[in-house]
């Protein structure tokens, strides 16, 4: 067997790659950097997932403009400025910046990601002059965690050294950030991957498609999805170990943690909820109806009013689209009982327990629609004054 050990700090836990930040005067008045790198000293085998928005930002344009399985040694982030509907510019200046890269250190097919407000172009000089002060040599995941934040409230990065039945291990560790404008059909989020393992690109590609589907892809602060949503994963090899079924696990595990850290720090969120819907016809009905629960903003403002109003779930169901009746609809919070046929208004008793379990930070509502085997989980969190006052102030 294997184990996957959770480690201290980041990247920096990696072997070969290297990562730090600097400010450059995108974002004011701060001690966190605003422009980050990550860096290998060989070249990486690199997949990635991208925003299902059809205005994808300029990053991604980049991106997709090299050859299929390329290579690259350099990643470069910016917050404060999405670079998104900048058209053919926003894309010639990412290749700008890249040359002035080039000039001061040797990057093979090098690839940018990008946070902040949408419609302005890069300033180009000021993150230009962050090659001059990068120790590109450096291994600080704290700080290049924290230059790509946004709303966050806090940094998101983890690793875990996975060790193999007999001795050998490979590492891989993460840093993303996310707290709104978190959809399930990527989330707002940037997330980079990093492994020394010896992984061959096609279960790269396989993998980060598939632990994205459980991890990014289940969570909703708000319901909207932006034109940067990145993640993207990189093995450099440099451990020369590999195994399948454990890199599998690993990866699931780093991209679901840090998926439940976003919805933790969803803009003014208090809670984390998770929707199951069984019982379906099929799983795309259980998927329809769970998104629409984690999605719905009625939902959402009664579990911040704590308000244990089954009414607003069963309606949400009903009009997500999916076959359903309320003859075999049931509802659990958690373990109780809070609708079926037989008990369709809250008693007292249950009414209190009901009060208390949505008291809690987290908890599950469970939606069992009694007309099939189609299961879906997915995972959202309340909507509060402050997400309003956060979203009303974003470029103040």
């Amino acid at each position: 067997m294997y184990k996957i050990i959770p480690l201290d700090k980041g990247l920096e836990n990696v072997q070969g790659f290297y990562c730090g930040s600097t400010n450059v005067g995108l974002r004011k008045n701060s001690e966190d950097g605003d422009v980050a790198f990550i860096r290998s000293e060989v070249p990486c085998d690199v997949s990635a997932t991208f925003t299902q928005n059809k205005f994808q930002a300029a990053p991604i344009k980049h991106f997709q403009k090299y050859p299929k399985n390329f290579q690259t040694d350099f990643v470069l982030i910016n917050a404060k400025n999405a670079n998104a509907m900048t058209g053919d510019k926003g894309v010639e200046d990412i290749d700008a910046l890249m040359s002035k890269l080039s000039a001061k250190i040797d990057v093979l097919n090098p690839v940018m990601s990008s946070t902040g407000v949408i419609g302005y172009r890069l300033p180009l000089d000021k993150i230009a002059s962050a090659f001059d002060a990068f120790d590109f040599n450096g291994k600080d995941s704290n700080k290049a965690a924290r230059a790509i934040m946004t709303t966050d409230s806090f940094k998101k990065e983890l690793a875990f050294k996975v060790e193999l039945e007999n001795g050998e291990s490979f590492n891989i560790a993460a840093i993303c950030k996310g707290a709104g404008m978190i959809n399930p059909a990527m989330a707002t989020m940037l997330c980079f991957i990093t492994t020394d393992a010896d992984v061959p690109k096609s279960d790269m590609d396989t993998l980060l498609t598939e632990s994205t589907e459980q991890s990014f892809n289940r969570i909703s602060v708000d319901g909207d999805t932006s034109t940067n949503d990145t993640v993207m994963l990189l093995a450099n090899k440099t451990s020369g170990k590999y195994h399948k079924e454990a890199f599998k696990e690993a990866l699931e595990k780093i991209m679901f943690e840090l998926a439940m850290m976003i919805l933790k720090d969803g803009e003014g969120a208090n809670k984390l909820v998770t929707f199951e819907v069984k019982g379906a016809r099929t799983i795309e009905e259980a998927r329809t109806a769970s998104v629409a629960l984690s999605n719905s903003l009625l939902v959402k403002t009664a579990l911040f009013g704590e308000d244990p109003n089954w009414g607003r779930i069963a309606s949400t169901i009903g009009a997500s689209g999916i076959a359903c009746d309320d003859e075999k609809l049931v509802i659990h919070y958690d373990d109780l009982l809070i609708y079926d046929c037989n008990n369709r208004e809250l008693d007292k008793v249950r009414e209190d327990k009901a009060y208390e379990i949505m008291k809690k930070e987290s908890f599950k509502v469970t939606c069992d629609i009694g007309l099939g085997d189609g299961t879906y989980t997915s995972y959202g969190c309340d909507l509060s004054y402050e997400y309003v006052k956060i979203n009303a102030e974003y470029r103040t």
